[in-house]
């Protein structure tokens, strides 16, 4: 870019041969800046537990950070040189006070209304330094525009995401296994004062090259004309629905697998890889995935969220696929119409606005205003509405109708694919049976042929998602049968005789009753189930007086094995999930065998440590958050308040039943490294009339009285060392290769079974 000199100066030197330092200076940037993202996340796990929506406030709190960070960096730009060079640098400098980084000392609310205090924490923990990393990127390319580099300096955003992606794949795959929490955070913060020493590098050489009188940008001249704020708004509405999309999907990928930083990262992980490909030099890879995006987003757009959850692996591939194909499509768009780049700074100061508000959507608005993550179609309507489309393939129809006639002819063919849409919707069950395949597969057909011809292509793929799922969720909306809260969607489901009645936390069912047998328990926690053999006997192993805790609410199933006498207490963490069990709600197990039990609401960790010492015989951990594993109530530390709340030869039962994880290596390790006895309940209730609503589970009783647990199990046989006497109770052996968990160091990576049925 030229600049303006002043008469009688030398032409301005510029940096030549220091691109290098450039292209290091913003890959080490965004490298820190998406490294720390899962890092304070699993730093705040032990205080905030494993909901989606923990993960959701802290990208908003990101992308809140960001925007600061880019409006700053387009401010400082129209400074002098010299000024912005000694701002930026100082500012940078004063951002060590928050080293090393970590979480500040703040203690989470009692009553479990975390909605508002986890951003303030993740602010309060790394705003500072969060905000000067996240300028680096625009203010870099801006300084290399500046120096009259050859290139474009929007090829640096492409790198800039190459180093996001590094450090989000960095953290789960080699950060986490490798460093505890404590280590984490000291290499974050070497790599923090590295990139103020590149930074400054950046900053004195384009003082020390160019000369300090202003260029004609820096007195507020022009050299091209400003993007009109139509085009601003323009970009904003097309970086705030991939912005949206990467939390919806997130949501349903922590609900359903696990709240650990792999599964965040890996919607991160595209959304940052869609900038590398739709701003890099070379555009052939972007283009031929922006002509296949609208092809993909018709098979995938209904399948993402709108299915039962029978097949989650397919619904979570569609998900990611739809999240790419339609971020590079709209990246690209936005690519398309940058402006020249005395303008970057604006340019991505309208991007940030755009990420911010799609964030504001999904992680405060859609809460508060939806039942159920209607967001997530919502935002795939607005995606069908905006990418760019060519035909696929033509018949000649332009010369049949004309242009005009086609936009209507394709517009009949919408309406006629949302009515057969409706009709799948209200008429059919939600399996994949051939009827429904193959009037899918006519919607499908139907929307190849509207390809190019927006309204039309907007029609089919609301008939789709209209006719997988869209009709059933919108009938449990308006029946009141679900509700929302900050830990996740709850419906309440029925058979279709009525005489069962479930509740389901994302796809996972969390609780069942019985309509004309209401205190028998069922599902997970039948008689027959490792909490209920022990249950049943408590009595027997700690007298009439025998003190019980339960982890975990749900539909409060486990309160009907109260027997009179036993003081019972239960510890949840949602308010919501109490109004659903109690007091004429949807599930009368509470009302009906223990309505006099109290219940501590706040994160189990924090209300058991409050809990006099010894004062529970047997202490259940039920805690779920969909199919999510709560890492932070199985490190050592949650061990150590389990253990101070139990009695000296006290029992410990933990629910392990899990889709996707195999815990038994965690208890094990535990149990070990503490010296206690432990053993495996696995229960497959048969197909008898009398097992109705009963469900496969897993669960483990530990103690720290071999004794004691030998009482329930039965001892070990002195001919097989590797069984128990009881054929209801196996040993749990112990993985040699595994690291017993703590709050400093736990990783699920190596107890992932994804292939599982």
């Amino acid at each position: 870019m030229a600049s303006t000199m002043t008469d009688g100066a030398a032409a301005p030197a510029t940096l030549t041969g220091q691109r290098w330092l450039f292209i290091i200076t913003i890959l080490t940037g965004s490298f820190l800046l998406f490294l720390v993202q899962p890092m304070l996340a699993r730093m705040a796990l032990p205080r905030l537990g494993g909901a989606p929506a923990v993960w959701n406030s802290a990208m908003l709190v990101y992308q809140a950070l960001l925007l600061a960070g880019y409006a700053y960096a387009h401010r400082i730009a129209n400074l002098r040189r010299r000024t912005q060079a000694g701002l930026h640098i100082g500012l940078f400098a004063l951002a060590l006070l928050w080293l090393p980084v970590g979480l500040a000392g703040f203690t989470p609310p009692g009553d479990g209304s975390t909605a508002i205090w986890v951003p303030w924490l993740l602010f309060a923990s790394i705003g500072p330094l969060f905000f000067m990393v996240s300028a680096q990127a625009p203010l870099m390319q801006r300084w290399y525009a500046l120096s009259g580099q050859k290139g474009e300096p929007y090829a640096l955003y492409a790198a800039s995401n190459v180093g996001s992606f590094a450090g989000l794949l960095a953290y789960p795959l080699l950060v986490e296994p490798a460093l505890t929490l404590q280590a984490q955070s000291t290499f974050w913060s070497a790599l923090y004062v590295a990139l103020l020493l590149l930074a400054a590098a950046c900053g004195w050489a384009l003082v020390r090259t160019v000369p300090h009188t202003p260029d004609a940008n820096a007195q507020g001249i022009s050299l091209t004309p400003a993007p009109t704020w139509r085009r601003k708004l323009h970009w904003i509405v097309l970086a705030s629905v991939p912005s949206g999309l990467m939390l919806s999907t997130t949501t349903h990928l922590t609900t359903d697998l696990v709240a650990m930083p792999l599964i965040w990262a890996i919607p991160l992980g595209l959304y940052l890889l869609s900038f590398t490909m739709a701003f890099a030099t070379r555009q052939g890879p972007a283009r031929i995935i922006g002509f296949l995006t609208p092809p993909a987003l018709l098979l995938c757009g209904a399948l993402a969220f709108m299915t039962p959850g029978n097949s989650v692996l397919l619904q979570l591939g569609a998900s990611l696929i739809l999240l790419f194909t339609v971020a590079v499509a709209l990246h690209g768009d936005m690519y398309r119409l940058r402006p020249a780049p005395e303008h970057l700074t604006n340019f991505y100061l309208m991007m940030s606005i755009g990420g911010a508000l799609g964030g504001v959507f999904c992680a405060l608005l859609a809460p508060l205003l939806f039942d159920w993550t209607w967001e997530h179609p919502i935002l795939i309507l607005a995606a069908a509405a905006l990418i760019p489309q060519r035909r696929l393939f033509s018949i000649g129809e332009e010369e049949i109708f004309g242009e005009a006639g086609l936009r209507h002819v394709a517009t009949a063919i919408g309406f006629a694919a949302l009515a057969l849409g409706l009709y799948i919707g209200f008429t059919l069950e939600l399996e994949m049976d051939t009827q429904r395949i193959l009037l899918l597969g006519i919607i499908i057909a139907l929307g190849a042929l509207v390809i190019g011809q927006r309204i039309g292509y907007l029609l089919v793929v609301l008939a789709l998602l209209t006719a997988n799922g869209g009709i059933y969720n919108a009938q449990l909306s308006w029946a009141d049968l679900r509700t929302r809260s900050y830990f996740g969607v709850y419906s309440v489901n029925a058979g279709q005789d009525g005489r069962l009645r479930w509740l389901s936390h994302g796809t996972t069912m969390h609780g069942m009753q019985l309509m004309d047998d209401p205190t028998r328990p069922i599902s997970y926690y039948g008689a027959t189930s490792g909490v209920g053999l022990a249950f049943d006997r408590a009595s027997t192993l700690y007298g009439a007086d025998a003190s019980i805790g339960v982890v975990g609410l749900g539909t409060g199933t486990l309160s009907c094995y109260r027997r009179e006498g036993q003081d019972w207490r239960f510890f949840e963490i949602d308010p919501t999930v109490i109004g659903l069990s109690r007091d004429g709600g949807y599930f009368s197990y509470l009302d009906r065998c223990a309505p006099d039990v109290p219940i501590k609401i706040g994160d189990a960790r924090l209300t058991i440590a409050d809990a006099p010492p010894a004062s529970m015989d047997m202490l259940a951990i039920d805690a779920f958050s969909s199919d999510a594993i709560p890492v932070h109530l199985l490190t050592r530390q949650a061990f150590d308040t389990y253990a101070a709340a139990l009695s000296a030869n006290g029992m410990l039962l933990i629910h392990i039943s899990n889709r996707f994880i195999d815990l038994e290596p965690v208890l094990a390790a535990e149990a070990q490294a503490r010296g206690w006895a432990i053993a495996k309940r696995s229960d497959y209730p048969d197909d008898a009339a009398d097992a109705e609503g009963l469900r496969a589970s897993h669960w483990i009783a530990m103690s720290p009285s071999a004794d004691k647990l030998a009482e329930l199990t039965g001892p070990l046989n002195d001919g097989d060392p590797l069984a128990f006497v009881s054929p209801d109770w196996s040993p749990v052996a112990r993985r040699k290769d595994f690291t017993r968990w703590t709050d400093d160091f736990a990783s699920v990576l190596p107890l992932m079974q994804l292939w599982r049925p």
